[in-house]
């Protein structure tokens, strides 16, 4: 059977949630969490819902799912501990650094990766299962045949979104609410920038990065065949009325084995949907049709009243147990009761007494015992033992049916015991102090030019694509190392061709691999490649830091979600590395918005789009591997003239970022960094180094 995870932004939508048929719920507790904007539940709160939802037979899981500095990890190692305490099921994260935390201060608690892991690919979920997750929340954007490759070969629990919000950049991906408008949605705080309007030609006139709801309600019976885990419902923001629509629905389809009726479809747009549904990803077929934007609606009252009435009015009869009797001449009358997971719980009553007129039968005592209304219980077997000629109240029977119910939950209600333990950082790592050397990286072979190698960077990086096809550029003069750009984004079925491509840049003699997600690790180790990090990684603090020391990294690239004080105070154990010049990468999308502008893949995607936003401002859309999109931030971020900052914080190096610039440019803007010219930028940013990211 498919486990249902429903969202609960409060305890009236657990109630929702539960009263509904959720077999699970996620929630957040305090601030660190991808959904800060909710009514996120105290220490009190958690409790009652963790209590609330073992009797129901429903599970709790806590979402630590954001990125965290090392100033916040000993708060969030409280609330880890706390809620491992009081009994969640599980905890979700994105940070390496909670994770590593999570191990060490909650280790008998499960640990599932959030989908802000952007785990898409088997090796992906193969690395989380390593590093000793228990299941891996897949990215929204794969494909059905994909899911079912990843199910057939996983060594853990997969999980996939099945209905609501979807976003348009991959999941932990996404930087544009952060770099335009200082909230982050890797911290828990996206403003969701990509439900306004652009355009092209400079008219911001359409909606092309807002995707309809998504919806998989139909394919429900498809998902449990794969081998799909649990299938999670988004929603944590919105009301309990809509939660209990939806998960009202989607359990009634599973537990009938069906698929929703068209009253019901009707049912979970009227409760919330921005022009209708998508399917997603999951046939495969992305394109125009899959986008829309939420419209001026009147609140479905009825619907909505009707909802509210499935956990205000009473409660559902959840956990079937099996019920014990004997009523034996001479001895007390005894009562037991048994749930699916085998607690008894057991009562004894007066002696009966002989039946003076019409004796008590075990259908008389069964259908008594049956009688479990306003409980969560639900009476599904019965074991009854009544000897002939024996005659015991009815009140009686009712008590000691209540006090077996009550004993039953009490035993429900028992918090596990787990062990705990104290957060400690680790060593203390001093920074580096000489200036940080200068890495390069390109989107393009053609920015690698004699002139720029000449100037001596550390470093250049090239994609993995280009680099194949300009084998000459593997040459680089002495004191100047190549690297290969892996993929942030690569499906199981893009492996082969991956792979190829690496073997090919290996017989070159390129050594090191950039690498930005968890998913391409494996394959570069097992061909020999140094590892190091890129930004796709998400290092935000000095515990991620150690857990990528641990797997082999020999380099990471910081956030560019840092402040400089946040950077400079990290124990850096390894080499780190900054972007301190270029378009940041705001958004990697698998829906290519170049094809959805023109109606077609006629190699648009070789040059740059431009889209623009309200405010006029000019975002570059570029190719990525594998015919996706980039979006680039419209300005160019430009350290240059502050390099006295950077150059303080521990670095190893400085990283410039070339995306649109022409070869000569390239030249112009390293030899700025270098100090050796006077070249800037016409419009520039600082980026996020100089100011607060919430």
């Amino acid at each position: 059977m498919l486990e249902l995870l429903a969202p609960a932004g409060s305890m009236e939508a657990v109630a929702a949630a539960v009263q509904n048929g959720a077999d699970a719920v996620y929630l957040g507790y305090g601030d660190f969490n991808a959904r800060r904007n909710a009514k996120n539940f105290s220490r009190e709160e958690f409790a009652a819902a963790v209590s609330y939802c073992h009797v129901r037979g429903t599970k709790v899981y806590l979402t630590l799912n954001t990125l965290l500095t090392d100033r916040e990890l000993p708060q969030a190692a409280d609330f880890a501990v706390e809620a491992s305490t009081l009994g969640a099921d599980a905890v979700l994260v994105q940070d390496m650094g909670v994770l590593r935390m999570v191990r060490q201060v909650a280790p008998d608690l499960p640990i599932h990766a959030s989908t802000q892991m952007t785990v898409h690919n088997l090796d992906g979920v193969k690395m989380v299962a390593d590093l000793g997750m228990t299941r891996a929340v897949l990215s929204r954007e794969l494909s059905r045949d994909q899911i079912e490759y990843i199910c057939q070969h996983s060594p853990i629990e997969i999980e996939v979104f099945a209905h609501g919000a979807l976003c348009m950049c991959y999941s932990g991906q996404c930087f544009l609410s952060s770099v335009i408008g200082g909230r982050s949605g890797n911290r828990g705080l996206c403003a969701q920038p990509c439900r306004l309007k652009y355009g092209w030609e400079g008219k911001a006139d359409s909606y092309p990065l807002s995707l309809k709801d998504l919806s998989l309600a139909g394919y429900l019976r498809q998902l449990r065949k794969m081998g799909v885990k649990c299938v999670k419902l988004e929603g944590r923001m919105k009301r309990p009325e809509y939660v209990a629509v939806v998960t009202g629905i989607f359990s009634r389809a599973i537990h009938e084995d069906r698929e929703p009726t068209p009253q019901e479809m009707e049912q979970l747009q009227a409760a919330f949907s921005r022009q209708g549904f998508t399917q997603g990803y999951y046939l495969d077929q992305q394109g125009s049709h899959m986008f829309g934007v939420r419209e001026e609606t009147r609140e479905p009252k009825e619907l909505f009243a009707a909802a509210r009435n499935t956990y205000q009015s009473g409660e559902a009869q959840r956990v079937p147990v099996t019920f014990y009797a004997m009523l034996r001449t001479g001895e007390p009358a005894h009562v037991g009761v048994k749930d699916p997971e085998g607690r008894v719980s057991t009562v004894e009553g007066p002696v009966p007494e002989e039946a003076r007129t019409r004796p008590l039968t075990a259908d008389a005592v069964e259908k008594q015992l049956a009688r479990t209304g306003g409980t969560p219980y639900r009476a599904e077997r019965m074991r009854v033992l009544v000897e002939d000629g024996l005659s015991l109240p009815l009140s009686t029977l009712n008590a000691l049916r209540r006090d077996a119910l009550d004993g039953l939950t009490k035993q429900r209600e028992q918090l596990p015991q787990r062990r705990t333990g104290e957060y400690h950082p680790g060593a203390r790592y001093e920074n580096r102090r000489e200036a940080p050397a200068l890495t390069i990286s390109v989107r393009s072979a053609d920015q690698v030019t004699q002139e720029l190698l000449d100037l001596g960077p550390a470093m250049v990086y090239i994609p993995l694509e280009e680099l194949a096809a300009h084998p000459e550029k593997a040459n680089a003069p002495a004191g100047t190392s190549i690297g290969v750009i892996l993929p942030r984004i690569a499906w199981d079925r893009e492996f082969p061709q991956m792979v190829e491509n690496l073997k090919k840049v290996k017989d070159l003699g390129v050594k090191d691999a950039l690498v930005g997600n968890l998913g391409m690790i494996q394959v570069a180790k097992e061909l020999g490649f140094t590892l190091r990090g890129d930004f796709g990684l998400e290092v935000y603090n000095a515990q991620a830091v150690k857990e990528y020391k641990r797997l082999g990294f020999s380099s990471l690239t910081l956030s560019f979600e840092l402040k400089f004080p946040q950077i400079r105070d990290i124990s850096k154990s390894l080499d780190t590395e900054l972007i301190t010049y270029g378009r940041l990468p705001l958004m990697i999308m698998e829906n290519c918005i170049i094809q959805n502008r023109t109606g077609g893949c006629k190699q648009g995607c070789q040059g740059t789009n431009i889209l623009t936003d309200r405010k006029g401002a000019k975002f570059p859309v570029v190719k990525a591997p594998g015919c996706r999109n980039e979006l680039l931030n419209s300005q160019k971020l430009f350290l240059a003239d502050k390099a006295a900052d950077y150059r303080r914080i521990g670095l190893w190096a400085q990283r410039l970022l070339f995306t649109t610039e022409t070869p000569d440019e390239c030249v112009q803007v390293t030899r700025r960094y270098l100090e050796q010219g006077s070249w800037s930028p016409n419009e520039y940013t600082r980026g996020l180094y100089y100011r607060d990211v919430e």
